[in-house]
């Protein structure tokens, strides 16, 4: 991912500081064919991919920890999360450092989109369907922007597994 495209995200991410500009925008990003958006009131930050520590005994999908600036934050790798298939990581793979409840977590995805803004009254609820992956878990909404549907992420409910749970 190149510089410039992190450091105008980080500008986007910085503008909304206030909660309530914060209300209707999501960062969204690519994994697989697929585009997935979390509220960008859980956005810290985008960085690039770096090394990454294992941390022994831990699901498939939690890579390991990273140190960001002398903070330890762990990592989930989305599509292995969603049950897909695992991808060798790239230039493009980028990690989203969200904050949940006090605790930073790093989201692996394939690369990051765009930041935009979907009200509530273009958001339905998921389909109750059943998928393969079990990935309608994850998702608070249905976005429609324009022609397009976009994917919306729970992101407390990405990090809930009871064998993380002390």
């Amino acid at each position: 991912m190149s510089d410039a495209l992190i450091h105008d995200m980080h500008d986007l991410i910085a503008e909304d500081e206030n909660e309530d500009t914060q209300a209707d925008k999501y960062l969204f990003f690519k994994i697989g064919k697929e585009s997935y958006g979390i509220g960008i009131k859980y956005i810290i930050e985008i960085i690039e991919l770096q090394k990454i520590a294992e941390v022994p005994d831990m699901p498939r999908y939690v890579k390991g920890v990273i140190n960001l600036r002398g903070k330890v934050i762990p990592n989930i790798d989305l599509r292995l999360r969603f049950g897909m298939e695992e991808r060798e990581y790239d230039d493009r793979t980028c990690i989203v450092v969200t904050e949940i409840d006090g605790v930073s977590i790093g989201f692996i995805v394939d690369t990051v989109e765009e930041v935009m803004e979907i009200t509530q009254d273009n958001i339905e609820e998921a389909p109750p369907f059943q998928t393969r992956s079990g990935e309608e878990k994850y998702i608070s909404g249905m976005g429609k922007v324009g022609e397009q549907v976009k994917i919306l992420l729970d992101v407390e409910k990405l990090v809930q597994d009871e064998r993380l749970k002390k």
